[in-house]
């Protein structure tokens, strides 16, 4: 039987901080916090030692910084899942995008309320969907591989899950793994939007999509990405920088332009709306649903609902299940849908259920995504 135990180090240069995760670490069930360390060079060699499942890495630290030891990880192939820990600041924002950018699991916001009790409970709440999400991994790839209880507990969560998953399995080509459901209707439907849903893995993720799309796009793209604010701009702005498109965080009123793609601010929910002859983004503060806003069935709903079957949805890797109530009121209304492989997600929760609910046409690698969508915006 597969150990549940998830082993975590904890990296970071203050002695308080590295106090205050281990004792909120401590407090999650199945989770062993197994050391600390208050830089990356000293992080490095404890992995070695102790094979840890999750890191918790600061940035700012003294001899080896955040997203060196990062870097560091990568090509040691030291294989352990990496939460960075990032100060809720437009600095801190832009910082941590690139570390997810560069094979960073995820990351927690460190809190700046004046009381420490808030501050733990803001941790703690940021810190169990993050276990969930290595636990989860951590299972599935065993089961994968065949693997045998270990004698002592050990993940296989690489920095960049992506690149190990390939290696647990012979790769499959997209024509074997599509499965066709398009409807009549869905054939008449000239594609005039794009909506994607993501979270856990997103901005690698979309990073290797968004750019790749051709600058001749001819239709506007909409984004949820589970972010909270600040940290969605940053997004945005960075995947600006890399796209021969227009990217931005979405703004409320925003009237949809063809090769515009709009991003979803954190703690806002967003979704399409018509007026007149055009189409325009609206911004609310309806409540959270599956405990996300921005929230994805919220904007496929509204995609569904105003676009019809002249949509495409892409649904990426992420923890959970939101977006497949919103993708199934998509295909009753013809819509097509693309799903994220197995393989390639960080963590394969969201395409999963969209495929259980029978309601994607293809399933494709990361790398073959921003070749689907073109092809099917004609």
């Amino acid at each position: 039987m597969i150990s549940r135990k998830i082993r975590v180090l904890v990296v970071d240069d203050t002695v308080l901080y590295r106090r205050v995760l281990s004792d909120i670490l401590a407090k999650i069930p199945d989770v062993e916090v197994i050391g600390t360390a208050n830089n990356g060079k000293i992080a490095l060699a404890k992995i070695v030692q102790l094979k840890p499942d999750l890191l918790t890495l600061d940035f700012e630290m003294p001899e080896m910084d955040g997203l060196a030891t990062l870097r560091e990880l990568q090509r040691l192939k030291l294989d352990v899942a990496v939460v960075m820990v990032s100060a809720h600041t437009c600095e801190g924002a832009a910082v941590t995008i690139k570390a997810l950018e560069g094979g960073a699991f995820d990351f927690i916001a460190k809190p700046d309320s004046t009381s420490l009790e808030q501050n733990r409970e803001s941790l703690l709440r940021q810190l169990r969907p993050v276990i969930q999400s290595v636990s989860t991994r951590k299972l599935l790839r065993a089961t994968l591989s065949g693997a045998k209880a270990p004698s002592s507990p050990r993940a296989a969560t690489p920095v960049r899950p992506a690149a190990a998953e390939q290696q647990l399995k012979p790769p499959v080509s997209p024509a074997a793994v599509e499965t066709p459901r398009i409807s009549p209707t869905m054939l008449t439907g000239r594609i005039a939007i794009v909506a994607i849903g993501v979270s856990t893995g997103g901005p690698n993720a979309l990073a290797e999509v968004i750019p790749k799309l051709p600058t001749t796009f001819r239709v506007p793209v909409v984004i949820v990405q589970h972010m909270p604010p600040v940290f969605t701009k940053a997004l945005a702005d960075s995947l600006n920088q890399k796209s021969g498109l227009n990217v931005i965080e979405a703004g409320d009123g925003e009237q949809l332009l063809p090769g515009n793609v709009y991003l979803a601010p954190g703690a806002k929910q967003m979704k399409v709306v018509k007026r007149g002859a055009g189409e325009f983004l609206q911004l609310t503060d309806d409540p959270p649903e599956n405990h996300c806003r921005p929230a994805v069935d919220y904007l496929f709903r509204s995609v569904a609902s105003v676009y019809g079957n002249r949509a495409l949805g892409v649904i990426m890797t992420g923890m959970g299940s939101d977006g497949v109530k919103g993708l199934q009121l998509m295909k009753q209304q013809g819509a097509q849908v693309i799903a994220q492989d197995q393989a390639s997600c960080v963590v394969f929760g969201m395409p999963m259920e969209a495929i259980k609910a029978g309601v994607t046409d293809v399933i494709v690698p990361l790398n073959q995504i921003s070749i689907e969508i073109t092809s099917r915006v004609k």
